[in-house]
């Protein structure tokens, strides 16, 4: 047990992990935030014009179907090496599930809400804002906790094209043949994934709770 715990330090320290961790973290939350702000907004302005709902969600539907690492390489010509490809993919990846459910959401509100709100003299602006967005909450949560996976994928992979993170430590064990190195950066990575989904989790709960029983 303390040659085990003994070579997990010594990985951690050669390969700089909590600095990998906050890096990983870093544009892990740069890609949900920019993500969650543009799925919410398109998914609201999709629904107030649905003749574009299906062709802007079927683009989205494309960009999901290109490989991970392919829409990396392809970032690379405009944003170089690094973060920034990564941070773009990630966006790019999110935004879908967020969109659609936010989207979803405000389209599928039970009509009897919107015929009380409309007979206490509401416009349909205030409806939008005061309730269809508020009973949209749960399902737009459980749209951002499926980004959040996705960007957690992406970030990892980000490793591959020296954008930092815990993909780093991935690709250096991978490439060296180091098992304790992949090993270590690994579980870790896939703790801190289900620690950030396990939040998100506690979060999309408490928020239907909140708006689900309306």
């Amino acid at each position: 047990m303390v040659a085990i715990l003994y070579n997990i330090m010594d990985v951690w320290d050669t390969h700089l992990l909590t600095l990998r961790t906050f890096e990983h973290l870093y544009m892990f939350s740069i890609a949900l935030f920019i993500a969650t702000i543009i799925g919410i907004s398109l998914g609201i302005f999709i629904y107030s014009r649905p003749g574009l709902a299906n062709p802007v969600l079927n683009i989205l539907n494309i960009v999901e179907t290109i490989p991970d690492i392919a829409l990396l390489v392809l970032l690379l010509p405009f944003f170089g090496l690094g973060a920034g490809p990564t941070i773009v993919a990630s966006i790019l990846y999110s935004i879908l599930p967020i969109a659609r459910n936010t989207y979803t959401g405000l389209k599928d509100v039970d009509h009897e809400y919107i015929y009380i709100a409309e007979g206490i003299g509401l416009s349909p602006k205030e409806i939008l804002y005061r309730v269809r967005i508020p009973m949209s909450l749960p399902l737009i949560a459980g749209g951002v906790r499926i980004a959040l996976v996705f960007t957690m994928g992406v970030v990892t992979l980000g490793g591959l094209i020296a954008a930092g993170g815990l993909g780093t430590a991935l690709q250096t064990g991978i490439y060296l043949y180091e098992i304790d190195t992949i090993l270590v950066a690994g579980i870790w990575t896939g703790i801190l994934a289900v620690i950030l989904d396990g939040f998100a989790g506690i979060a999309e709960k408490k928020i239907t709770a909140r708006f689900g029983s309306w």
